[in-house]
């Protein structure tokens, strides 16, 4: 457009012409587009329907796992002209996502109230992480949550949390995976790992009315096993896979 409107002023600009505006124009646009896929999630290139998962195997996320293959993905992409718009894998994590909100509206008005564990073993901030341990082992629990005074919800502890440490330990003291995990669970070290020192406080968080259809996604994709359930800060329950699969179950022999 500006060399057939302007096209003195591209001759007097010469090669310039192809640094500005052209150039640093583009550039712009670029950087533009680059904010707007992280602000809005949109991945480019699309994603892969082949991509490692997030462990690193081939095996499809459980979100994708639809009983359709890659041919038949883009084939509903081609019927529908979306091809440009959206790659197979975020077809696929689309309409793994559909199914779990319809399997989860069918479970009807179950609630965490409904499911979760009541009863609770909680450790405090100051547990030491061989006592940690001693929990885990004998109550084969997953997760345990940490709470402070009044029951007041602080974070959790999973078990990959142990692993994680005792792998951190052994990578920056250089030994073996057996001695750091050894020496982080020795009861005679000067100063004890403590709960507060590998607690998870982040993750997903739930309230006695949050209902079986938002619990699902959170903890269909495995990255959590358990999800706190709160009550203005205070820790009133805990919903595990357990809890969720007993729940399921349930409902899938009433019908």
């Amino acid at each position: 457009m500006t060399v057939a409107m302007s096209p003195d002023a591209v001759q007097e600009l010469g090669f310039y012409f192809a640094l500005m505006p052209i150039g640093i124009g583009t550039v712009v646009l670029v950087l533009i587009a680059m904010v707007y896929g992280r602000m809005t999630g949109r991945h480019y290139p699309f994603r892969q329907f082949d991509d490692p998962n997030r462990y690193g195997t081939q095996d499809l996320e459980p979100m994708k796992r639809l009983g359709l293959t890659e041919a038949e993905l883009s084939d509903i992409l081609g019927r529908y002209k979306q091809s440009f718009n959206l790659g197979v894998e975020d077809l696929a994590r689309l309409l793994g996502a559909a199914e779990m909100q319809v399997a989860a509206q069918r479970s009807g008005p179950t609630v965490a109230a409904d499911i979760m564990s009541h009863n609770l073993i909680t450790v405090q901030p100051e547990t030491p992480l061989t006592e940690i341990a001693d929990l885990f082992r004998r109550y084969r629990f997953t997760a345990l949550p940490v709470v402070g005074g009044a029951d007041r919800f602080l974070g959790v502890i999973f078990q990959i949390h142990l692993i994680d440490r005792a792998r951190e330990d052994s990578l920056r003291l250089k030994r073996g995976f057996g001695k750091a995990l050894h020496r982080l669970l020795d009861r005679r070290r000067e100063i004890p790992v403590q709960a507060t020192d590998i607690m998870s406080v982040g993750g997903p968080r739930a309230t006695a009315d949050t209902p079986l259809s938002a619990l699902l996604p959170q903890m269909a994709d495995g990255a959590v096993d358990a999800v706190p359930v709160l009550e203005r800060g205070q820790l009133i329950g805990i919903v595990t896979r357990t809890d969720l699969i007993s729940a399921l179950a349930r409902k899938s022999l009433d019908k």
